[in-house]
């Protein structure tokens, strides 16, 4: 008997967390599935994770299935949806399509970066295109969105239509198109749509989203009246907003600074597919002292607090040709992302320090999220009257939200889905019908590995409680030669009653050896041993804390 088609479902990145987004979608009986990939994003690491700049989906569920893998689709260019693509596709070279805006950056932080690899081939792929990939067919349609050219995606199978969302919102007067099409979504759902994939993102929200109209407005009259400096920070890849900056700027005779190598990287691609026509050119840093105060605006990267962004910096006076004063604005034209609360407290602090006045979006309409509310995703089921909604682009919480909403709203199915489960769409009951590997991987510096592989575990146990390095030299009678080196690092420098802890741990290393016979030192391994312990103890008797201990032991 043949093995039944089925539709399925794979997300291994972006359900049940903000970011690292990454869905496949498979085709045809369970031992010979075709697939297709619609966006790999990246998240971002906190303070758990030292020294990583990156976390990736872990994709190692198609090592197996790479020959089955037809296509990979990128929604829009936000990190949390493409991020991941240079560094994940030499694994699976494949067709990758995208839109101009994000084959630009792609291809500019590729020259950006020391440590990119190759050249990721794209094919331009617009809202409004179609291509073919194994027993898929793929529109994109146009949605508003926080970045340039972004778009859902209608998928078509012989099993049924699926439409995937990615990012969107409607918004009626954008400062940069396209508009949501509305149009185009309702002939969808006239066509017939199985299951809708839907941004959950904002899904606790009441009501719909402020217009960017609105917040252009508001930036307006905040340039407007500003008597000195205005700098507005938001995401370097809104180019709408930057477009409504630099043109409040001009209106109000001042010149506009862009500071941040993402935000110039990002305005270049914008410059060169026609997205900032009209604009006047940017002024250098080294113009910036001789232009009065009352005639400038800095548009600049930190929104989020990263440390060594522009806006922090500047916080810490600590960029040569620009600075701050008593007087001027900071707009922060954004929302801050769960986990960066403290870093942005922190550069509000810095420039609180230096007379600087803050504004955010509890103050005034400077920042709209580029996702739908509530009465936004009740407009979409309604234009495309899906059987199934399937909640995916958030955490538990905007997740069971969504899942309430559109059972509220009428549809009959609204499965629960997290990160690794296969759900079954067609043909039969809608079900989670297995578990897929699936987890995080981790970019640190050029090198790309698991938690183990990357030390991060060790990394982060010499966080907390530092290192020892003890070094022992024996001649051939197992006897000590000169002097035993031993390096402290990340260890408080004196004790509670003020004895020098490097000459504790020592003298607690020499004891330990001299309490070992001679004929017993022929065994290295258990000295080594002996000494690592007593160092701990030692430590952990002093400070309350055993540190990392490394003992090297030499005999000549």
């Amino acid at each position: 008997m043949a093995k039944q088609d089925e539709l399925v479902f794979l997300p291994l990145g972006g359900v049940g967390e903000i970011g690292m987004n990454l869905a496949l979608y498979g085709y045809g009986p369970a031992d010979h599935r075709q697939w297709i990939m619609v966006d790999c994003g990246v998240t971002f690491p906190g303070p758990d994770l030292p020294g990583v700049d990156l976390v990736l989906p872990d994709i190692r569920f198609l090592a197996n299935e790479r020959k089955n893998l037809k296509a990979i689709i990128i929604t829009h260019a936000h990190e949390d949806h493409y991020g991941a693509l240079a560094d994940l596709w030499p694994g699976l070279n494949v067709p990758v399509y995208a839109s101009p805006f994000t084959a630009g950056l792609l291809e500019a932080k590729r020259n950006f970066e020391k440590d990119a690899i190759g050249e990721v081939p794209v094919t331009i792929f617009k809202a409004g295109d179609r291509i073919n990939a194994g027993p898929f067919s793929i529109e994109g349609v146009a949605v508003n969105h926080s970045i340039p050219e972004p778009m859902s995606l209608m998928i078509r199978t012989p099993l049924g239509n699926v439409i995937h969302t990615g990012d969107w919102k409607i918004d009626h007067e954008p400062s940069l198109g396209p508009l949501t099409d509305e149009t185009r979504f309702r002939q969808l759902g006239d066509e017939g749509v199985l299951a809708l994939l839907c941004d959950s993102t904002n899904a606790l929200r009441d009501g719909v989203s402020p217009s960017e109209k609105d917040v252009s407005e508001s930036l307006r009259k905040i340039i407007e009246d500003a008597e000195g400096r205005v700098a507005i920070t938001t995401f370097s890849s809104n180019v709408g907003r930057i477009r409504t900056v630099a043109e409040a700027a001009e209106a109000a005779g001042r010149e506009v600074l862009l500071l941040g190598s993402s935000l110039k990287r990002v305005c270049d691609v914008a410059q060169d597919i026609g997205l900032m026509e009209g604009i006047k050119p940017f002024i250098s840093e080294e113009d910036y002292g001789f232009i009065p105060r009352d005639k400038v605006v800095v548009i600049l990267t930190g929104s989020q607090g990263e440390p060594r962004a522009a806006l922090a910096k500047l916080s810490r006076d600590e960029m040569r040709n620009v600075a701050f004063a008593a007087g001027d604005i900071v707009v922060f034209s954004s929302r801050a992302i769960p986990g960066n609360e403290k870093a942005i407290q922190d550069i509000k602090n810095g420039l609180v320090e230096q007379g600087v006045h803050i504004i955010t979006d509890t103050e005034a309409l400077v920042h709209v999220s580029g996702h739908p509310r509530r009465n936004e995703l009740q407009k979409m089921y309604e234009w495309t009257r899906p059987k199934v909604v399937v909640p995916v682009h958030g955490e538990a919480t905007h997740l069971t939200a969504h899942k309430e909403l559109a059972e509220q709203s009428g549809i009959p199915t609204v499965p629960r889905v997290r990160n690794g489960d296969v759900l079954r769409l067609a043909p039969g009951p809608v079900e989670v019908i297995d578990e897929a590997p699936h987890g995080r991987i981790y970019k640190d510096g050029s090198l790309i590995g698991d938690f183990d592989e990357m030390g991060i575990g060790e990394r982060k146990k010499l966080a907390y409680v530092g290192h020892v390095a003890v070094s022992i030299v024996l001649d051939n009678r197992y006897d000590i030669i000169g002097e035993p080196d031993l390096v402290a690092i990340g260890l408080p420098a004196y004790d509670d009653e003020g004895e020098d802890m490097e000459d504790m741990l020592f003298d607690a290393a020499i004891g330990a050896f001299e309490s070992i016979p001679r004929a017993r030192r022929k065994d290295i391994d258990m000295v080594q041993e002996a000494l690592r312990r007593a160092v701990r103890s030692a430590a952990n008797n002093a400070w309350s804390k055993k540190p990392v201990v490394t003992v090297f032991i030499t005999r000549v």
